[in-house]
């Protein structure tokens, strides 16, 4: 017991929180994989239990089996709960347990959540797991009332109440799992459900720490660094999204050309902004154009903000990137931003952080078209997605075989856990270096 005991208490806060995830999967696939969980009664077998606990968990929402059939009210429920889980962050959830039953949050617990919300510094913690959780819940709550308003007179009340719930849930929480048996695709044309559903998952991407600087600050001047990038990216990806994809699927038969202006706008608009890491959609995925399947890739692999419920490189990185770009091109030494300067660290954690990605990613790549025997573009499509916790798919989730559904549950729980703590692990070992040697020139380009 005492090894035990030694060996929990000797990880680092990035181990700590990838045990802790593993955890929450394990008993998430073994519930799912009792008879009580599914409507045959025969629960899921090992690997898709493990597969769809991962992905809820991860707030991905690829799936083996269709959600709305396939699983009970209480197979639903517990989806229902790894995505709430996996939206809050593991730490999240379990400090406030903790602070429910009295007990005091460590240096070391702090460090974990921390690491987990992706937060600046550790004072304020404490208070900031408890505004994660009320405005979570508070803004579930509000979109669960929203969406029963529209769904009673088409469901009996009880079945209109679940539906809503798990919906919030899953929209907040960018994860994409919904109980319709088709995403949202009965939904192209209804404005209500589209803009409540993708205001859910767009607040839940900008991240945590932005939503308090906004409603804080409320003028774009005084707000952080951090918070101007994120709501400036989000707005362009918005934008650029809505746009590309209307013009690419404007004439497509079976996407955009048999609807009406309006619902071809809104088409468009739902489609460019879902991969944010949401996961719904509202016309075919499979359908879309390569262009745009490629397109919608690229989005996928940007994913959310930093801090939010949302998965992908993050936003803030990718506006590091083009800021190292932007001011090299210019002849800068300093890389700035809104008149702010970014340090050589955040420099270094945005380059670790992309090219871990894009590593990742490769290989995944490269075992799934030996191992499958899907086209290279939905192979692409299905690994970035899995990767940004997205969850859309052009339809091959449920033809990978035992091996592919493996590889691409552990590309759903690296892209949870993976980047940000490994980045981090690496900028707390580059600090204890005490040597520094002389410089040379290297040539680029």
């Amino acid at each position: 017991m005492r090894i035990i005991s030694f060996s929990i208490k000797s990880l680092s806060p990035a181990q700590f929180l990838a045990l802790g995830y593993i955890i929450v999967i394990t008993v998430g696939a073994l519930l799912l994989s009792l008879p009580i969980a599914t409507v045959n009664g025969e629960g899921l077998d090992l690997i898709n239990s493990i597969f769809t606990a991962t992905s809820a968990t991860a707030v991905t929402g690829l799936i083996v089996v269709n959600t709305g059939t396939y699983f009970t009210i209480f197979g639903q429920s517990v989806i229902l709960l790894l995505i709430q889980i996996g939206g809050l962050g593991f730490m999240t959830t379990s400090t406030l347990f903790a602070l429910i039953l009295g007990k005091k949050i460590n240096l070391k617990k702090r460090i974990i959540i921390q690491e987990d919300l992706n937060y600046f510094n550790l004072s304020g913690l404490i208070r900031l797991v408890q505004y994660v959780t009320i405005l979570t819940l508070g803004i579930e709550l509000m979109g669960a009332v929203l969406l029963f308003a529209h769904l009673l007179p088409e469901y009996p009340a009880g079945k209109a109440a679940f539906f809503s719930i798990f919906h919030a849930v899953s929209a907040f929480c960018n994860a994409g799992f919904d109980i319709f048996g088709n995403s949202l695709a009965n939904f192209t044309n209804d404005i209500y459900i589209n803009l409540v559903i993708t205001t859910l998952f767009i607040i839940g991407g900008i991240g945590f720490a932005v939503i308090a600087d906004v409603y804080r600050k409320r003028q774009f001047i005084d707000y952080s660094l951090n918070t101007k990038l994120v709501l400036v990216i989000t707005l362009i990806l918005i934008i650029l999204g809505t746009s590309v994809i209307f013009i690419l699927e404007f004439s497509n038969p079976a996407t955009l050309k048999g609807l009406s202006f309006k619902g071809k706008l809104l088409a468009a608009y739902f489609q460019g902004v879902t991969p944010r890491t949401a996961g719904f959609n509202t016309i075919p995925t499979g359908q879309l154009r390569n262009a745009s399947l490629f397109f919608i890739t690229i989005l996928m692999f940007i994913g959310a903000s930093p801090g939010s419920t949302g998965g992908g490189l993050k936003t803030t990185t990718i506006g590091a990137l083009l800021a190292v770009v932007y001011n090299l091109v210019k002849g800068n030494e300093d890389i700035e931003l809104f008149k702010r300067r970014l340090s050589q660290g955040i420099i270094y954690k945005a380059l670790a952080v992309a090219i871990i990605s894009l590593a990742w990613i490769a290989l995944v790549i490269t075992i799934l078209t030996i191992t499958e025997e899907a086209e290279f573009l939905s192979i692409l499509f299905e690994t970035v997605s899995a990767y940004g916790t997205v969850g859309l798919s052009t339809g091959i989730t449920g033809d990978l075989s035992q091996i592919g559904r493996i590889i691409i549950s552990l590309t759903m729980f690296l892209g949870r856990v993976g980047p940000l703590t490994l980045a981090a692990a690496i900028g707390e070992r580059a600090k204890r270096g005490q040597i520094r040697y002389p410089e040379e020139k290297l040539l680029i380009g």
